[in-house]
């Protein structure tokens, strides 16, 4: 596998719809930055954030999970309770190739506040706006700004296009449009 860098990304975001919206990079005032990077994406968080509470005495379960668990929110910023956890979505809409594997890391702005985003791989042929999962480490409350950048997406070339890919497993998280909970 190879890294692959800013050209590629801006071809294959503009010629095939692979990140849509797409933003080129420059330098924005008081924003945290988002944009193409020298060999990777930063997406924006959107405005739509599910916090979780336990207002109601939730247990969280991947295999049962109910929606008791979360308040929904569209804000331009969400403040995380302490030692929380929110799940938000990217503003881009992404269209994976069938040879590219996608990695999400943190921005360094937010992991310097102890603020942790973690996001599964996007595989191959997935689709959709990408559920973002953003966990303050902190005992105090932490904002998350709507519309700024969030996380890093490095996109990875495999040197054999793979046997099978998300779509062609009918994946559960195919063309996913919002902030999508768990599904089993």
């Amino acid at each position: 596998m190879s890294v692959m860098p800013d050209t590629w990304i801006r071809k294959m975001a503009l010629e095939h719809k692979m990140i849509e919206p797409f933003a080129d990079a420059g330098k924005r005032e008081g924003i945290i930055s988002y944009g193409l990077s020298s060999y990777g994406y930063d997406a924006r968080v959107s405005e739509e954030f599910k916090i979780f509470t336990n207002v109601d005495s939730a247990t969280v379960d991947p295999k049962n999970f109910s929606p008791e668990g979360f308040v929904d929110r569209k804000v331009d910023v969400c403040v995380i309770p302490p030692n929380s956890f929110v799940l938000a979505r990217t503003v881009e809409y992404f269209r994976i190739p069938r040879d590219i594997l996608v990695i999400c890391l943190g921005k360094s702005t937010y992991a310097r506040c102890g603020i942790i985003v973690n996001v599964t791989p996007l595989e191959p042929e997935w689709e959709g706006h990408v559920t973002l999962e953003f966990s303050n480490t902190t005992p105090l409350p932490a904002k998350i700004y709507a519309n700024e950048g969030a996380s890093q997406f490095v996109f990875l070339k495999a040197d054999q296009v793979c046997e099978t890919s998300y779509a062609d497993r009918a994946g559960k998280y195919m063309k996913q449009m919002g902030v999508t909970p768990p599904k089993l």
